[in-house]
Order: structure tokens, then sequence, then C-alpha cells
């Protein structure tokens, strides 16, 4: 099959996106947002005509306080609205920051959150400890699966080769959105921690497809095939079904990505760059890792 043959061009594409993102996430970061750092967030829309960040920071900055806000962050949404991003401050202080920006015009309070920085930190651990224990039961659960048909490739290359997908997935979310919160100033929080979980559980779902196909191939015909020929023939049979599956999901969320709002705007966007990325990784790059990983073994 053209996948399995031509393989090498698809791990050249792979290693350039995973380079890519890895050059960004060291040379830029992750833009955190207030769930992980600690601060607080309001979000304002103007009835009228919205004045410029900078009106509205010169203006908060007017408010007399023991302790300065130190730096704020101003960042405009939609057509009137606007963001408003300070330090942790206490609910007189919230009050104040309203008072002053209603002496621009009439506004309203969409939201306003608060969050402590140990909390904001107690929250980046758990997240990073959610990722790693998911992949840890998904080797095991692989492994496990797939152990009757050892006799080709040992069982827990399939769990191996399932956590590297994984791992392409979720470097091209996170470099494409170290990129969008470097130029664009986008940040993250809980939500993209769970649009990466749930980048983990298709991403799997894809690749255990195609894996479960070669397994029940091996156990049908065993050595009568060499196995590159069994695992092309495994990718014919799922690729139509893997393809369509994809498509409908991303339009779906193409569909909420244009209709939902801003709120959901960007959670949605990762989860469709994580899906389309997983569907890549499953059919264009685990497979054909388990043929090489064989032939070299």
């Amino acid at each position: 099959m053209f996948i399995i043959k031509h393989r090498k061009i698809f791990y050249l594409i792979s290693t350039l996106l995973i380079a890519a993102s890895i050059f960004a996430l060291a040379s830029w970061g992750l833009n955190f947002g207030i769930e992980f750092t600690g601060g607080s967030l309001m979000e304002v829309e103007f009835k009228t005509q919205r004045p410029t960040p900078q009106t509205i920071e010169e203006k908060i900055n007017e408010i007399e306080l023991e302790e300065p806000l130190g730096s704020v962050t101003i960042q405009p949404t939609g057509e009137k609205g606007a963001l408003i991003r300070t330090r942790d401050i206490s609910e007189d202080i919230h009050q104040s920051i309203l008072q002053k920006i209603q002496e621009l015009g009439e506004v309203e309070e969409l939201r306003f959150e608060s969050i402590g920085p140990v909390i904001g930190e107690e929250l980046k651990e758990k997240s990073i400890y959610s990722i790693i224990i998911a992949l840890i039961f998904i080797l095991i659960f692989v492994a496990f699966a797939f152990r009757k048909i050892s006799f080709i490739v040992k069982s827990y290359k399939y769990g191996v080769l399932a956590i590297a997908a994984l791992f392409h997935d979720i470097i091209i979310v996170l470099g494409t959105f170290s990129i969008l919160g470097y130029f664009l100033n986008v940040e993250i929080g809980v939500a993209f921690v769970a649009a990466l979980l749930a980048t983990l559980g298709y991403s799997v779902n894809d690749t255990i497809v195609v894996f479960d196909r070669v397994r029940e191939n091996l156990l049908l015909i065993q050595d009568r095939e060499d196995f590159e020929t069994l695992v092309g023939k495994s990718l014919k049979q799922t690729l139509v079904r893997s393809l369509n599956t994809s498509l409908t999901t991303l339009l779906v969320l193409a569909a909420i990505l244009f209709l939902g709002g801003s709120s959901i705007f960007y959670f949605v966007l990762a989860l469709m760059i994580g899906i389309a990325a997983g569907t890549y990784s499953s059919l264009f790059i685990a497979s054909p890792l388990l043929v090489s990983w064989q032939k070299k073994t």
C-alpha cells in the first residue's frame, strides 16, 4: 500500500511539524491563563464605542491603592468588548476598577474571575499529572489487549507506538498554541487541558482501530503473508472509515467554531487541531512505524 511503501515521506512531514512545535515551545513557551498563573480577569462590554486599550488602562491606573496593581493587560474582544487582566485583587478593588471603567461610557460586566497563585500552580501540576496518568493507562491497556499476537511483534510495542502517536499530536497542539500565544496573545486554561485529554482519547481510538485490524488479520492468516503486506492490507480496510469519522467530526466542530461564540473558540480550535493531527498520526505514522520496528528486529 502507498502509505507503507512511502512511509519515509510521512515521517519527514511529522518530523518537520514536531521540530517546528518544539522550536516554538522552546522560544516562546505557553501563554498560561489565570487558572494557572493566578490573577483576576474581568470581561466587559461597552454599549457604545469601545475606548482604546491604552485609555482603559490609564483610567484604571487612576485608582489610588496602597499596593499598586502592577501590570494591567487589556485585550479587545468582539466589536465592543474587552478583557482586563490584573494581579489577584479583592472585591473592593474589583468594584473600584468597574466604577472607573463606567466613567468611559455605559458598560456591562460579563464576568469576573479571581484565582490565587497557589491554586493556579496546583491546577498546573494536576493537569500535567492527569495527562501522564492517562498515557500510562493507555500503554498498559494496549499491551494487555494485544498480548495474543506477540509472536511477530511484542504486544508492548503496540502500546509504545500508540504513545508515540499521542506525543506527536500533543506536541503539535502545544506548538500551535505557543505560536498563537506569542503572536495573538491567546491564553490557555483548564479548557485547553480538557481539549488535550479529548485529543488523547480520540487519537488512541483511531490508532487502536487500525492496530485491532492488524491483530485480526494476524490471527487469521499468521505467516501466509509478510508483515508489511498485512499492515498495508489492514490500513486499506480501515482508511475510509477513519477518514470519514474524522471528517464528520471536524465538520461539526467547524460549525461550533464559527457559531459557538468567543468563549469556546480556542477550546474548539484545539480539538480540531488535535483530531486532525490524531488522524494523521494514526494512519500515516503509527502503523508504518510498526512495520519499520518489526523490520529492524
